[in-house]
């Protein structure tokens, strides 16, 4: 059975590292070959996608939503798209919050607030939004750091 899973183990790296882009999801701590291949697999052209919102919504990482009139009443994560895919984004998340100081840092903050699940299936939404935009922009992992700890300038005339 173990050489069956290194064989198995094997042909998915040899097929992540063929993939350019998986290879640059793989720049990224804890996103594997496995984990890699399949969000690029899942997600398809990212092009598709006009913000990272939507694409965590296809996934399932955003609450359900039951609201009537001005209550508004958030639940659970709505569950659909790929069930193994979020939870393969859910396990990398928590690699990804052990290197990564500012995930850790909100991680750490939400843990305070909510259940520990709750804020490891938040991580996994902020992995799969970096994913993406670490696809659509072409960028890897430390470049796509540094341009979201870098401070927002407005833009000259906006309001």
């Amino acid at each position: 059975m173990n050489q069956q899973v290194g064989e198995l183990d094997g042909a998915v790296q040899q097929a992540a590292e063929q993939n350019p882009q998986a290879k640059l999801l793989m720049t990224q701590p804890g996103v594997g070959p496995n984990t890699a291949l399949a969000y690029v697999l899942t997600i398809g052209d990212v092009s598709r996608f006009p913000r990272g919102k939507q694409v965590a919504s296809s996934l399932g990482l955003i609450p359900q939503e039951n609201s009537s009139g001005t209550r508004r009443r958030t639940g659970a994560i709505s569950k659909q798209g790929n069930r193994m895919l979020r939870g393969l984004l859910v396990e990398a998340a928590q690699i990804a919050v052990r290197f990564d100081p500012e995930m850790k840092k909100q991680y750490l903050h939400r843990c305070h607030q909510k259940p520990k699940g709750v804020a490891k299936v938040a991580a996994a939404r902020k992995l799969a939004v970096r994913l993406y935009w670490m696809l659509r922009t072409q960028v890897g992992y430390p470049e796509i750091v540094r341009i979201e700890s870098s401070p927002r300038v407005p833009l000259v005339g906006a309001s």
